[in-house]
C-alpha cells in the first residue's frame, strides 16, 4: 500500500488503535477478524504500520512511535531520536531559528528541530515519505512549526534560514533527494546496502557541502566511517555514539573549521581532540581501557589516553593501559588478571581453573572469531571473564579480566 491516505481516515485510525501492540503469532488471527468488516487491503497496511511502530520504539520514545507513521526505509535510516534531540539543542544554543532541513525522510529530525522551537522547512522528493512526514508533525501536534514539501532537494533555495541540515541517503533504495521509497506495507528490511562512497550518496557529498556553506550554520549528517581526509578544512567533524554504539558523524559548519570531537550520549559528554600526538607504547598494567567507538572513530584515542595516564599496548591497537584506576565516560575499563600468549589450550586450562562459565570475548588486531574461541574453551562454571583477543608489542596475546 503506497498511500498513506486511507489510513489517515476515522476507518484507517480506528483500525490502528485495534491492531496496536498485536504480536507476530498473533496477527493472522487478527487480520482474519477484522477482513470481515474493513477492506483487506487496509487490514494489512494497519497490521503492516503497527509492525513498524514496535521496531520504531527502539528509535523514538514509545509514546511517539505508537503515534508515528512510519515506512519500511524510515524505521532503518531515521535518525535516532536521543541524536536529533541532542543536534537540535545544539543548533538552537547557536542561536538557530530556522532550518531547512533537505532529505528528512519520515520527519525524525524535523521533531526533534520543532520541539526544541526551530521553525523547519522539511523537503523530500518522495511523495510517500513527504506525505508521512507532514502526518508525523500533525499528529504530534508541530505542524505549526513544520512546513513539508515535496521538492527535490538540488533545487530549494534555503536562502533566509538560518541553518541547512542535509542528511543524504547512505543506502541504495532509500528516497533521499530522488529515488522512490519502499512500501508501506510490511515491515522489511531496505532494500539496498550501505553505501560508503561520499559522492554516491543521494545526493552527493560534494553538493551537500556546498549547500551547507550557503546558510550561516549547517550541519550533514554522514556515515560514522567517512575518511577523515574527506572532512572538509572549513568543517569541524564530530562522531556521536549513543549507549556506546557509533551513531554517525556530522560535518558542522559555521562554528570551528578543522575542530573534532567525540560526543557520548546519554549525557552529552564531549571529548574535544587537541592534535595530541599518539600516546606511547607500553606494557600491559592492572587497567586496561577500551575507548568508546566515537572516540575511535574520531582519532581521538590519544586525548583519552592522556586523561588516563594511559598508553596504547600495541602502536595500531586501540587499547589504553594504565597502573591505576581512573574512571572516564570515554572508555570502559576492565581490571587485568591475567597475561599470556595466544594459545587456546592455555586458556581453556585457565578457564577451567578459575571456574568461568560466562565469557565474553573481546577483539581487536585478531583474526579469531569469538564464537569460534568460544566454542573451542567450551566455558563451565559459576564465574564470569572477560578475554581480550589482541596484540601487546606485536606479539598475539590474550589478557583475561573483568569489568570494574
Amino acid at each position: 500500500m503506497n498511500d498513506l491516505a486511507p489510513l489517515l481516515t476515522p476507518e484507517g485510525r480506528a483500525l490502528l488503535d485495534a491492531v496496536r501492540g498485536t504480536a507476530p503469532a498473533d496477527e493472522l488471527a487478527v487480520a482474519t477478524r477484522l477482513r470481515r468488516e474493513h477492506p483487506a487491503e487496509l487490514v494489512s497496511a494497519a497490521l503492516g504500520q503497527a509492525r513498524l511502530r514496535q521496531r520504531a520504539a527502539a528509535k523514538f520514545a514509545a509514546a511517539d512511535a505508537e503515534r508515528m507513521f512510519f515506512t519500511p526505509n524510515g524505521v532503518e535510516q531515521s535518525t535516532r531520536a536521543s541524536v536529533a534531540t541532542y543536534r537540535a539543542e545544539r543548533l538552537w544554543a547557536m542561536g538557530v531559528r530556522s532550518v531547512a532541513d533537505l532529505c528528512c525522510g519520515i520527519g525524525g529530525d524535523a521533531i526533534a528541530l520543532a520541539r526544541a522551537g526551530i521553525r523547519v522547512l522539511a523537503v523530500d522528493r518522495d511523495p510517500l515519505t513527504v506525505a508521512v512526514a507532514r502526518a508525523n508533525a500533525e499528529v504530534l501536534g508541530l505542524a505549526g512549526l513544520v512546513e513539508v514539501r515535496e521538492a527535490d532537494v538540488m533545487e530549494v533555495d534555503t536562502a533566509g534560514y538560518d541553518a541547512v541540515f542535509v542528511d543524504p541517503a547512505r543506502r541504495g533504495g532509500r528516497s533521499g533527494g530522488g529515488a522512490r521509497s519502499a512500501s508501506m506495507r510490511g515491515g522489511g528490511r531496505a532494500t539496498g546496502g550501505r553505501i560508503f562512497d561520499p559522492e554516491a550518496y543521494s545526493p552527493p557529498l560534494s553538493w551537500a557541502i556546498e549547500a551547507a556553506r550557503t546558510a550561516p550554520h549547517a550541519a550533514l549528517k554522514v556515515a560514522p566511517g567517512i575518511p577523515h581526509e574527506a572532512v572538509p578544512a572549513d568543517a569541524e567533524a564530530e562522531w556521536i555514539s549513543d549507549g556506546g554504539d557509533v551513531k554517525e558523524a556530522v560535518l558542522w559548519f559555521g562554528t570551528g573549521a578543522g575542530a573534532v570531537r567525540a560526543t557520548l550520549l546519554p549525557g552529552p559528554r564531549t571529548l574535544l581532540g587537541r592534535g595530541l600526538p599518539d600516546p606511547r607504547v607500553r606494557p600491559v598494567g592492572r587497567y586496561l581501557y577500551e575507548p568508546d567507538g566515537a572516540v575511535i572513530r574520531a582519532h581521538l584515542v590519544a586525548e583519552a589516553a592522556e586523561q588516563l595516564d594511559g598508553g596504547l599496548v600495541d602502536a595500531t591497537i586501540a587499547y589504553v593501559t594504565s597502573d591505576e584506576l581512573r574512571p572516564t565516560p570515554y572508555a570502559s575499563a576492565y581490571e587485568i588478571t591475567d597475561q599470556l600468549p595466544f594459545n587456546v589450550k592455555k586458556l581453556k586450562a585457565l578457564l577451567r581453573e578459575r571456574e568461568v562459565g560466562i565469557l565474553t570475548v573481546k577483539k581487536r588486531g585478531s583474526a579469531v572469531e569469538p564464537e569460534e574461541l568460544r566454542r573451542k574453551v567450551k566455558p563451565q562454571g559459576p564465574n564470569s571473564a572477560t578475554v581480550f583477543l589482541t596484540r601487546v608489542a606485536g606479539a598475539p596475546t590474550m589478557l583475561l579480566g573483568h569489568p570494574v
